[in-house]
């Protein structure tokens, strides 16, 4: 087969302008950006399809992927395709993919063989312009900060309390952690230690995928708190004086793009949080101007379904007010039986041999972590939907195995998808699937109510999403959560930062484990994006890298959580 490049570069690509007439928009409604294939909508547009019937409400998630992840992006632009070939109109929401931590191409954020988004190279380069702006709107504050330490600190701003840090896209290690204000007074000298985040992870990338308007992008920049006073009182961007500039360099980036499938599906892309420190879901503003624009709208969430997509009910779906009538949730045979724990897998070498071989049993151990997926949907009252993203290698016998688990476990379903050799036409049982299982009564609700205290949401998701027995908390994270409290931010809700290839905080527990306790070493709040994030883990009993068994394709990151290079 050709190159996914070969295959985007050959496309049969339609003017923007006809793409824009499956959302039945006119050219009032959008700008060419730099190519005849892309354009950026006005945010006007939501006032005109305010009065339009809304869409069936598609998330597209995962079971806890391997570090080859398991192909949600490719599943849900070929669904997108597929539902075309149905007479179905469908519209595809996804997120910019990031520079790094490889650069170029995050992950399949563009989908791959024939369930791709083009034209390639403006999607994979970043030059819809989101992550650029992301990065701009970072530094004045960062700055201005810096600025306010050495002018005589009229906020009485406690140095050591601040979190505000500067980004870059690119998986610059140097930069993670640095020591600035070594000039000396006329220079700015005020040293302290700081760091680089990835633009990707930062909380101004959080507030442009939730945010619904112009207007609540600068209420939410308003409310960022990069720090405390010396009197423990929160310090915030509006205090700074740097919400307005800020505001000023996202306006553009306010605007989703319009792209197209392969088979010309309409694509919305737009924002790039990740999964971990943010929710790694695409924007409310792309999903609240598709939803009135399509008969179905499908969006995706990262990592596997105790992460991206509980991020999208409880924190994404809360705040957009859109209701998901279904939800996808990829696997793969080769993941099954990686829970297992019988194998290695390493991206960019080959599988081991005795994977390839025809074994129900492997698969059967490793669906544990199917199951516990299935029930991580379903316990917010959606219909789940498993996808078999197929591989030449998958047997017959394994994937009738994955076929009744499912249904077992209480999915609808689940379908074969070849939409990576294929297109559309690979995915159409699972579009009839999605479809089906999107006409059955909605019975939406939340994990949790946001008046519950820090502690009691941490513990829910923990115990019910995760399989925890128990949460544990170190005293730094004691006095976080106090904080954040008295302060009046108790109310947010929460957004787990932890590992992506474990329903556990520790990488290494396949499958499905319990009883365990979950530790939370640190948490912090990001009020501007409107959530809490706990930190997962302890550095103390992380495993030394050389020991953990993908060595050679992880990292730590940031913080403290052993990470596939995805």
């Amino acid at each position: 087969m050709n190159s996914d490049l070969y295959i985007a570069q050959h496309a049969n690509l339609r003017p923007i302008h006809e793409i824009a007439e499956q959302l039945e928009l006119t050219p009032d409604d959008f700008d060419i950006y730099g190519s005849p294939f892309i354009a950026k909508l006005r945010l006007d547009v939501l006032d005109r399809v305010k009065t339009r019937p809304t869409a069936k409400y598609i998330d597209i998630s995962a079971i806890t992927p391997t570090p080859l992840g398991e192909g949600k992006s490719t599943t849900l632009i070929g669904l997108g395709e597929a539902m075309k070939h149905l007479g179905k109109r469908a519209v595809v929401s996804l997120r910019q993919p990031s520079q790094g931590p490889t650069f170029g191409i995050k992950g399949g954020a563009a989908g791959g063989g024939y369930a791709q988004v083009v034209p390639m190279e403006p999607f994979n380069l970043n030059l819809t312009g989101e992550i650029h702006a992301v990065t701009a709107a970072n530094h004045p504050l960062a700055a201005m900060i810096d600025n306010k330490l050495m002018r005589g600190n009229p906020l009485n701003i406690d140095p050591f309390s601040l979190t505000w840090k500067r980004v870059v896209d690119t998986n610059d290690r140097a930069l993670r952690h640095i020591i600035i204000g070594l000039g000396g007074k006329l220079e700015g000298g005020n040293p302290r230690e700081t760091g680089f985040d990835i633009t990707v992870a930062s909380e101004v990338m959080a507030i442009l995928a939730l945010t619904n308007s112009l207007r609540d992008m600068r209420t939410r920049f308003g409310r960022i708190v990069v720090g405390l006073t010396n009197d423990k009182k929160p310090v915030t961007a509006d205090e700074i004086g740097a919400a307005g500039a800020m505001t000023v360099l996202m306006r553009d980036a306010l605007r989703p793009t319009l792209m197209q499938t392969l088979e010309n599906t309409p694509a919305l892309v737009h924002a790039g949080p990740f999964a971990n420190v943010a929710h790694g879901n695409s924007s409310i503003l792309a999903d609240l101007i598709g939803a009135k624009s399509s008969d179905y709208l499908l969006t995706e969430s990262g990592f596997g379904a105790d992460i991206g997509a509980e991020k999208f009910f409880n924190i994404k779906c809360r705040y957009s007010g859109l209701k998901p009538d279904a939800c996808v949730i990829v696997a793969t045979i080769r993941a099954l039986k990686s829970h297992s724990g019988k194998y290695k897998i390493v991206a960019g070498k080959p599988l081991p041999p005795a994977m390839l071989e025809n074994s129900v049993s492997d698969v059967e151990a490793g669906a544990a972590n199917l199951r516990k997926q299935i029930e991580n949907v379903k316990i917010h009252g959606v219909t789940p939907v498993v996808a078999i993203n197929a591989f030449e290698t998958d047997h017959p016998e394994e994937i009738e195995a994955v076929r009744r688990i499912a249904v077992e476990s209480g999915a609808l379903g689940a379908a074969v998808s070849r939409h990576w050799a294929e297109g559309g036409k690979g995915a159409l049982e699972l579009a009839e699937m999605v479809i089906e299982a999107a006409d059955q009564p909605s019975e939406f609700k939340f994990l949790y109510e946001l008046d519950q205290s820090i502690k009691n949401k941490i513990e829910t998701i923990a115990t019910k999403i995760y399989g925890a027995k128990d949460v544990s908390y170190t005293l730094q994270a004691d006095h976080q959560i106090r904080d954040y409290e008295a302060n009046g931010f108790g109310n947010l809700p929460i957004c787990m930062a932890k590992t992506h290839l474990s329903l556990s905080h520790d990488p290494l527990l396949k499958g499905a484990p319990s009883g365990f306790t979950l530790p939370i070493r640190e948490v912090r709040a990001s009020v501007g994006a409107g959530f809490i994030y706990p930190i997962c883990g302890d550095m103390r009993t992380m495993p030394a890298l050389p020991e953990h068994p993908a060595a050679e394709n992880v990292d730590i990151d940031e913080n403290g959580n052993v990470v596939g290079l995805f």
